[in-house]
């Protein structure tokens, strides 16, 4: 590959979590101060598009861009309703534009690393290297990451179920001082469910601001509409609001398989983040699950060990294509499922559990609290597939 000014030897598609993320981690380690970097999205990140949440236990590496954090939460099913305090875990929120400037603020004080607003339209293999298209010019490198997602292989076929994270959130502010500032509402199914898993989600930042999400675990979308009913009536069922103003909107869909995206990587195209199969297939998260994976991949990129070493399935991976498949089957049944779950197990060993760090009898110990014959059944279909 000849080497020209567009000539990089590495190139992040993507300028979210998971690309911004690995721009700071090889920012930040002097092995790469020698490396001619580019970023490349078609967005310049100068806007509040989205929020990540996730929960941790004290201290963490972006504690400085946390706008808001909970130590209580609340989750409401059908015939059940609690307040949880989960110490030792908070649950913290970042917005999107406050970690986009944290960023690109690292970024632009070092010389050999370059973020161009582009639109990429095609990655192209090449035996020594990878080439990009954009819009408006041409790049080549010998090792690019790519974190554009994109639903189409994984549906292309059907060994995995999957579902879609789909919601519709509104940061709304109100003259009336409804919401409680201390406590999050992790999950709400007094919702009607119309066949699927549905649920609010509630997160206050004072008595009159709040950012509320109707989401969905289900295979298709909704018409925007539903969205936008569904958010006002819950707005004017459970908190007597009528009037309020929408400060922000957050659409978005996240991914929900066991589908292995590796298969999609080449020698010089490598998939991160959501776009990597990062996402927690049976949750969605993605920040943190991306943010323990740039280490790992910074590390094999050191010691030039194959990042194919990096895509390994472990037990957790076979609890949730479990879950996943009793979604897939069973939608409807989705609030049955996590009410049980809360209502026999404390939200710090869910928690645990999600950041796949439970030991082997904890896990069977939260399992068991799931309604058993659609798990027992559902397992034999797998076995049997």
């Amino acid at each position: 590959m000849t080497e020209t000014n567009n000539h990089y030897d590495y190139i992040i598609v993507g300028a979210g979590a998971a690309g911004l993320m690995l721009a700071t981690a090889m920012a930040q380690d002097s092995f790469f101060d020698h490396s001619k970097i580019l970023v490349l999205d078609k967005d310049p990140k100068n806007v509040n598009d989205r929020t990540w949440c996730f929960w941790e236990k004290g201290d963490g590496q972006f504690d400085h861009i946390v706008s808001y954090e909970w130590s209580q939460i609340n989750f409401t099913g059908k015939q059940f309703s609690k307040d949880y305090n989960i110490n030792p875990y908070t649950y913290k929120m970042v917005k999107g534009l406050d970690f986009y400037k944290d960023s690109l603020t690292l970024l632009s004080s070092k010389e050999n690393i370059h973020f161009k607003i582009e639109e990429v339209v095609q990655i192209i293999e090449k035996e020594d290297g990878a080439v990009i298209n954009t819009l408006n010019c041409q790049y080549e490198s010998k090792q690019v990451f790519n974190s554009i997602f994109s639903y189409e292989q994984a549906k292309k076929q059907s060994k995995y179920p999957v579902l879609e994270q789909h919601f519709l959130g509104w940061h709304i502010k109100t003259d009336q001082s409804v919401f409680n500032p201390k406590r999050a509402t992790y999950m709400d199914f007094s919702i009607p469910q119309k066949g699927n898993t549905r649920f609010m989600y509630v997160l206050p930042f004072s008595e009159r601001e709040a950012l509320i999400e109707y989401t969905l675990f289900s295979q298709n979308k909704l018409p925007e509409k539903e969205y936008s009913d569904a958010l006002e009536e819950y707005l004017k069922e459970n908190f007597g609001l009528k009037s309020y103003t929408i400060v922000e909107k957050e659409y978005g869909s996240i991914p929900m398989t066991c589908y292995d995206f590796s298969k999609n990587n080449s020698r010089h195209i490598f998939n991160i983040g959501t776009a990597g199969g990062w996402a927690k297939p049976s949750t969605g998260y993605a920040f943190m699950s991306t943010a323990n994976m740039i280490p790992k991949l910074v590390h094999h990129l050191k010691a030039n060990i194959p990042l194919s070493n990096l895509n390994r399935k472990n037990r957790f991976w076979y609890y949730d294509l479990l879950l996943l498949d009793v979604l897939a089957q069973k939608n409807h049944l989705g609030h049955y499922l996590f009410q049980s779950i809360f209502e026999k197990r404390d939200p710090q060993l869910l928690f645990k559990f999600l950041s796949e760090k439970t030991s082997f009898p904890e896990e069977i110990y939260l399992i068991f609290s799931c309604p058993k014959y659609q798990f027992i059944r559902t397992l034999i279909k797998r076995i049997a597939y």
